[in-house]
């Protein structure tokens, strides 16, 4: 077979695979990225407009061309462009539901070509404010939603500030949700740290039996398993009533629709993806070691500290960014046994994206997501082509 002929039968071989990538992956993460940073509903509703607009100083009102040009958009706008047109700015100005339907009525009722004066029509016209808007939002790309990520946004110099307190709390609610993450890696690296060593220590059924215990949980859906501790949680719950009927508490302890109820479920949860990845460096180092170590006077824990911790550091830092970066995507487990102070980014998201239909601001608080994983990818391969950050 030619060597042309061998390159086709392997690019036919492989194709499937970059169409997989290409539609899974990078296609929805082109989309998430351009509707965080596009919004052409002003563009696309007035685009004469929109031209007209870009020359205006920014004091006092237009001159009549940018007007004549606003009428003549109005004339032939289509509603549903208008209406999101209409929502866009209204965002940005309150009072442009009112203003934008009572304005394309008088140019309409308006002879063809028939000058308009707009600040006659309305006294609002005659704010450069409305105006100052109308320009703003004027441009099919903006940082308008990646800005409001952050609770920042633009005034009316065009430079970046804070956004007034209490209209946002995108801020608070992504330093939140690294903070569960957080805690959640902790709990998990506390649990699944000696868990690895005593199944990389047994054989035999025992090891068997362990490891069915971190497998059975990833073979059970996570709905499953989320209402599983919604039930067990609750006042009336087997926890609660086990505490109670053993003297252990005189009334019910608070595990649910709050913080510990959201740690202990997530943490069971993505306990295995901590166990795995320690456990498989683990049973890989040298099971001579240890004994080496006491032989030569030292105590468990200094060998421990200095041998099996530092060979194991792979295995930690890989269970400890798996499960971090997949704790500060969790959506289903918060909402059903958090309260509303312990609601993570992905609910925010999905409260955008479902319910408000706001996709840019979706697509921004994703994008934030998807930087922070990055960099900590990027910080994990650092450190795995440096080597051991404790040494040996």
């Amino acid at each position: 077979m030619s060597s042309a002929g061998s390159s086709l039968r392997s690019a036919a071989l492989i194709a499937p695979l970059f169409l997989f990538l290409g539609f899974f992956f990078l296609w929805p993460l082109w989309t998430m990225i351009s509707v965080s940073m596009r919004d052409p509903a002003v563009a696309m509703a007035l685009p004469q407009t929109a031209t007209a607009i870009g020359g205006w100083s920014g004091e006092g009102v237009p001159a009549p061309e940018v007007q004549s040009a606003l009428a003549n958009d109005l004339r032939g706008v289509q509603a549903i462009e208008l209406g999101a047109a209409v929502r866009r700015l209204n965002s940005e100005v309150s009072g442009f539901r009112s203003l934008i339907p009572k304005t394309q009525r008088a140019v309409k009722d308006a002879a063809e070509g028939a000058p308009v004066d707009l600040t006659a029509l309305d006294p609002r016209w005659a704010d450069p404010a409305v105006w100052t808007a109308i320009r703003n939002a004027s441009s099919a790309f903006t940082d308008r939603n990646l800005l409001a990520a952050a609770d920042l946004g633009r005034d009316d110099t065009g430079a970046i500030a804070e956004l007034p307190a209490g209209s946002s709390a995108n801020r608070l609610i992504i330093s939140r949700t690294f903070v569960i993450a957080g805690t959640i890696t902790l709990c998990c690296l506390a649990i699944g740290l000696p868990y690895a060593m005593l199944m990389a220590a047994t054989s035999g059924w025992k090891r068997n039996v362990l490891m069915l215990a971190v497998l059975l949980p990833l073979w059970t859906s996570l709905l499953v398993r989320t209402a599983a501790w919604f039930i067990l949680l609750q006042d009336q719950g087997l926890i609660n009533g086990a505490l109670v009927r053993l003297g252990l508490s005189d009334a019910p302890l608070p595990l649910i629709f709050n913080r510990t109820g959201v740690v202990l479920a997530m943490t069971h949860v993505l306990l295995p993806f901590m166990v795995l990845p320690i456990y498989s460096v683990v049973n890989a180092i040298p099971k001579t070691l240890m004994p080496a170590a006491a032989s030569m006077g030292a105590p468990p824990f200094a060998a421990f500290r200095r041998i099996l911790l530092p060979l194991a550091m792979p295995g930690i830092l890989s269970g400890s960014l798996l499960v971090f970066m997949v704790a500060i995507g969790y959506y289903i487990t918060p909402a059903l046994v958090g309260g509303p102070n312990d609601q993570m980014i992905s609910s925010i998201i999905a409260f955008y994206a479902l319910q408000t239909a706001n996709w840019g601001m979706a697509g921004a608080l994703g994008l934030i997501l998807l930087v922070v994983t990055t960099a900590l990818y990027l910080v994990y391969g650092r450190l795995s082509r440096a080597g051991s950050p404790l040494g040996a």
